[in-house]
Parts: structure tokens; sequence; C-alpha cells
């Protein structure tokens, strides 16, 4: 499968700010069967963008605005191939697979995804959410993964902008209302607490128009990955209750979301603030031209004078 996506992320000041550096993760991997076949990245002010990678091979794109500026935009597009296969529904895994993991963490791979992170750990009501589903090693690890990928689908109600991105997993387990993010910190914190080696994906999922999914179309998304022996790392999205094939786009990895934010960034200024967001993700034989006219609609609005907490705010709601 082709894709092209198109993101926007805009945000307006009520009063000049004085310059801004930002830090930009929207480019697709090119790892394994996917292929980030163009990539561009265009900001107004313009500005001289620089490139590098992270500890965790994402692509992060930098640059600073030195002068005074009332609006910044942020305009990515990227054409991707993505030929990712889900295991065979039926697929089970040896008992003896629980044995490979534990040979695995005590040989030291993985260690980041099999610890705690800032937004992934143990509490009181994951151990009892924990109990309430069942969870037992009594299951190869495949299987029981699908349980718990189901059983957050399940047990939890998708609500936009119910959370923050610093929102710790307590709050969405005592409410069981939360989005992608929550969803995906939840079932990490709990393949972790099984020393299964799990991170955070951010990326995108390219809608059907026949689709039932939870997520959000015009937003990013979050996913999980689970590495298990034979298989190696397979995604499950618990959001919309599947396990990830080729309309899922991986753009960033990390422990949790602290580490892959599509925008993080400082200011200089006091100011009122409007964040605005808008994605697009197509089916596609050619990429996008840098010329043809963006068919965004429904921008996702928030509106706040705390421009970083409203950017939290925005950049989770995936």
């Amino acid at each position: 499968m082709y894709y092209t996506i198109r993101h926007v992320t805009r945000f307006r000041y009520s009063n000049p700010i004085s310059e801004s550096m930002m830090e930009v993760r929207k480019q697709p991997r090119t790892e394994g069967d996917q292929r980030c076949l163009s990539f561009d990245i265009t900001t107004k002010p313009k500005s001289k963008v620089l490139v590098y990678y992270d500890s965790q091979g994402n692509t992060v794109h930098h640059f600073g605005i030195p002068r005074a500026h009332t609006q910044l935009e942020i305009i990515t597009q990227a054409y991707v191939e993505n030929r990712i296969q889900a295991p065979a529904d039926d697929l089970m895994l040896d008992l003896n697979t629980w044995q490979g993991l534990e040979d695995h963490a005590l040989n030291g791979h993985d260690w980041d995804y099999l610890n705690s992170s800032q937004f992934v750990h143990s509490t009181d009501l994951l151990q009892a959410f924990a109990n309430e589903i069942g969870l037992s090693k009594q299951l190869d690890p495949l299987t029981l993964i699908r349980q718990i990928t189901q059983a957050i689908y399940d047990k939890f109600e998708y609500v936009p902008q119910s959370t923050r991105a610093d929102s710790p997993i307590d709050e969405a387990l005592a409410t069981r209302r939360g989005v992608c993010q929550d969803y995906t910190h939840i079932m990490l914190s709990l393949l972790r607490w099984l020393q299964i080696p799990a991170r955070y994906v951010s990326g995108y999922l390219f809608h059907r128009t026949d689709d039932s999914v939870r997520s959000a179309a015009d937003a990013s998304h979050a996913w999980v990955e689970a590495w298990l022996p034979s298989l190696g790392w397979v995604g499950f999205d618990p959001t919309n209750n599947v396990v990830v094939a080729d309309r899922h786009i991986r753009v960033a990895l990390g422990r949790d979301y602290a580490d892959v934010p599509p925008t993080h960034g400082i200011f200089k200024g006091e100011t009122q603030s409007t964040l605005e967001v808008a994605v697009q993700v197509c089916l596609a034989d050619e990429p996008l031209q840098a010329d043809q006219p963006s068919k965004l609609e429904g921008w996702s609005v928030v509106e706040g004078g705390d421009v970083a907490a409203v950017l939290q705010q925005m950049q989770q709601q995936q």
C-alpha cells in the first residue's frame, strides 16, 4: 500500500513572541516492510531546518525562528510504502515462549522497554485492572497480548480531550475514559509488568470509509509494539482492537509519549495562544507535489493562555 500524508500544525499568538525553537518528529520510519519514499517539511516563517536521529533512530527535524512572529506553521508531506503484515489470526506460540522472554530479559536486551518510564509503570489501580481481566501466564504470550488488547478496548470509552499529555495512567484507569495515548500507556504498563518488551509507537492510521475505528481521522495515532521470540516486534492497537498491519504508518518509537511528541518546543514572550492541527492520510499511487493545494479540512482547535499546556493537550489527542 502507498500513502500520502499531510500534517499541518499551526500556532497563533495574540502578542508577538521574540523567538522560538522547535523539534519535530513527523517523518515516517524506513524500516522492515515500511519505506518513507519522500518527505518534505516547510515552516512559515521560513527557517533553516536541521535533521538528526535520536537514540531510538527516530528522525528529528530541528529549527529556530530568531525573530518576532505571531504565527508559526509547520507543514509536512510524506509518501510512504507500507507492506507490514499482521500475524495470522489463528497463530499461537508455545508456552515455553515465556522462558524465551525471561532469557531475553536476563541477557539485558531491550532494557528500556522492560522497565518503568515517565508514563509507564505499575500502580494499585493497574494491578486491580490486571486482576479484573484475569491477567496470568497460563496462556501463551501472543494470545495473552491479544486478550489484553481486547480487554482495554472493551472496558474503556474513547473520549477526545478527556485527558492531557501529562495525565498519569491512574486518571484513565479511574474514569475508564481516555484517548489513544492512555490506552497505549496502560497496555505498555501491563506488558512490562509481565516482562514482555513493549514500546510506544506514534504514527498515523489510514481510515477507510467503512471503518468503525474509534481514533480520529484528523489526528496522529499511537499504539503498542511488543517483542516476541520468533516473531520480533508486533504491533497492537488497543484503541481499535486490531493487530497492526499495513494501515498503520510508523513514525517514532519510544518508551512512552514523552520520547516521541510530534512537536516539542520553547519560545520567548507572554501571549495567549491558539493551536490548530490537521492531518490527512490518503491512498496514493504518486506522492503529493510541492505546489499541490492542500485539501485538509476539519481543523482541530484549542485555545488557551498556556501554550505549553495547550500543545500537550492537542498533541496527545490521537
